[in-house]
Parts: structure tokens; sequence; C-alpha cells
């Protein structure tokens, strides 16, 4: 399975009628998850939802591009 990197959100059932909503409503529910969170506690969090998705995908082709694609962006030469 590639990698996908154009928009995929969804919700089964709703329809959108703008092509970014999902991704919003994502937003949305990600910036709720951290709320009221200290940064340790918003770290931690983070680690243990990038863990569960990442054993969802489970694919370890997809995982290693995903994590190349996010390091590229950070990570000084």
């Amino acid at each position: 399975m590639p990698l996908n990197l154009e928009p995929n959100f969804r919700e089964d059932g709703k329809r959108y009628f703008r092509d970014f909503s999902p991704g919003d409503d994502f937003y949305q529910m990600l910036i709720d998850t951290h709320r009221d969170l200290s940064d340790e506690q918003s770290a931690m969090l983070n680690a243990k939802l990038i863990l569960i998705l990442s054993n969802h995908i489970g694919d370890l082709a997809v995982l290693r591009e995903a994590m190349a694609l996010a390091r590229a962006g950070v990570a000084q030469p």
C-alpha cells in the first residue's frame, strides 16, 4: 500500500459540502483532545496516538516512508 498524501478525511454517513471540511473536523478533534493538558501530557498523548495509528496502518514500508517524509521537514543535514 503506497503512502497516501492526498486529503483523505471522511466520516461514514456524513455529507460534506466543502472538500476541506473533514480536515477541519479532524483538526478540531485533535485540538480538543489536547485541551487542558500540560506540554508533557500533550507529548505523551502524541506518542501514544502515533503508536496506536501506526499499529492500525501496520505496513512497515508505508510507515518508513511517512517517517522519512516527516523527518525531512524537521532535521538539519
